[in-house]
């Protein structure tokens, strides 16, 4: 198994689009996490499966909205670095961030 490391700032934005999404619409934020959750447990398994979007940052899109979990694999330490997950409609930019 690959080991997850969370960007503080990733873990920052699911938390807090969780509670926007359950402030509009009941059990849509909860939702929203679980299916992350499960996008997350097939990254974990297969990170190559997803493809490159900057190299080394891959992108796998969320089911459910319009998010992207943006992540780098290392094979090597068999590790998998979460850099940020991302609505789609805000600035590209910014999902990259640098491995801490």
């Amino acid at each position: 198994m690959n080991k997850l490391i969370f960007n503080i700032l990733a873990e920052k934005e699911l938390l807090e689009s969780v509670k926007w999404y359950n402030e509009q619409n009941k059990n849509l934020g909860i939702n929203f996490y679980f299916a992350v959750q499960q996008l997350i447990e097939k990254i974990s398994v297969s990170p190559e499966v997803y493809g490159y979007s900057k190299k080394p940052f891959r992108e796998a899109a969320v089911p459910v909205l319009p998010y992207l979990i943006v992540y780098v694999y290392n094979s090597t330490k068999k590790s998998i670095y979460i850099s940020s997950v991302f609505h789609t409609h805000r600035n590209p930019g910014k999902k990259f961030r640098k491995i801490q």
